[in-house]
């Protein structure tokens, strides 16, 4: 049971304090256990620790690709991995990078604003000389990019930004575009200095050279999106995707494939002794097609559409009367409207 003092108690334990009769002893520090945090308010972290987790997946993924494509570009072995992924300030990361260096504007589109891609000198020149034929080794004079080099380098990055927006696709179908590379850090002022950007980091291997990549993302930029880095909504999304989003994605590259349209006037079996002795005005006999029958339209291997023969100005041309259904062993026939008739040269 805790002991209650008296007044008296209490009037001589401070006298005694204030006359410094007490002893040292007797007056037992307090033990403090706590953890102090420092927080600057200048600089604010705006990410939490989930959403910078969810980010360094995305550009694992980023590095991935990254690097398959960037062997097969340079024909070298190269090797990019995420390093670190940090907030900080838009100076912090300024004064962090060498003058000169390849700095990369990126749009990105949808999002609002503009990112940041470094590359360091020894890898720009390192993917240069190898482009130009030579063994991929750095300079080790800093200089500006010349007009052909800063050309070389944006067929790079473009190449880069294309397996930037694959990794970004379960969060935003994002759009990026190259701007324009600057050298100088001063002529990048993509947002003011005190600006909270989040920094991925990506150490950069290309045959003996080594060097990082820098991707700085302002905080004002990713906003929008801010709630869907979060574990819960990517894991969801990749499930998601699996169906809908990919499809579409497979229907838009297979829209432009070349396909074999062939219009078969008729067939017949004939020995091969015949088909050497063919020359012009021979007559050659189909089987089973009358005059009036129309013709079939393959796509690939495939029977499509039932055409007339006829022409377009000097050429010869086909126009589709119908669609051929398989139905058992049996191909019937569906008149289609004059709308849906086309012509094929």
């Amino acid at each position: 049971m805790t002991e209650v003092l008296s007044q008296d108690e209490i009037d001589q334990l401070l006298m005694a304090i204030s006359s410094g009769t007490t002893e040292s002893e007797e007056v037992k520090p307090v033990n403090d256990n706590r953890k102090i945090k420092i927080y600057d308010f200048k600089r604010p972290d705006k990410f939490s620790k989930e959403q910078m987790r969810t980010v360094q997946v995305m550009h694992e993924t980023f590095a991935r690709l990254t690097t398959t494509t960037l062997s097969a570009q340079l024909r070298s072995m190269v090797h990019v991995h995420v390093a670190s992924v940090d907030q900080l300030t838009y100076e912090e990361f300024i004064r962090s990078i060498p003058t000169p260096t390849t700095l990369a504007v990126i749009n990105m589109d949808p999002l609002k604003g503009n990112a940041i891609l470094e590359i360091d000198p020894a890898i720009t020149f390192s993917m240069i000389d190898r482009l130009f034929g030579g063994t991929g080794q750095g300079t080790k004079v800093q200089r500006d990019l010349t007009d052909i080099e800063q050309s070389v380098m944006e067929g790079i990055i473009v190449r880069i930004l294309a397996n930037m927006r694959e990794s970004w696709t379960q969060v935003v179908d994002l759009r990026p575009r190259l701007g324009q590379i600057e050298t100088n850090p001063q002529f990048a002022q993509i947002v003011p200095p005190s600006e909270m950007v989040v920094l991925v980091t990506l150490e950069t291997k290309v045959g003996d050279e080594e060097g990082m990549m820098n991707f700085c993302i302002p905080y004002i930029t990713i906003e929008p999106i801010i709630s869907k880095l979060s574990s819960q909504f990517w894991f969801s999304s990749v499930r998601r995707s699996s169906t809908t989003q990919y499809l579409g994605v497979l229907k838009e590259k297979l829209s432009n494939v070349d396909m074999d349209v062939v219009a078969e006037v008729g067939t017949i079996d004939i020995p091969i002794r015949d088909v050497l002795s063919l020359k012009v005005n021979d007559i050659v006999r189909l089987s089973n097609v009358r005059v009036n029958d129309p013709l079939i339209l393959s796509v690939g291997n495939q029977k499509k559409f039932y055409c007339q023969p006829g022409v377009i100005g000097k050429r010869m041309a086909v126009q589709i009367i119908g669609k051929i259904i398989p139905e058992g062993n049996n191909e019937e026939f569906e008149e289609l409207s004059v709308e849906g008739e086309e012509s094929y040269e």
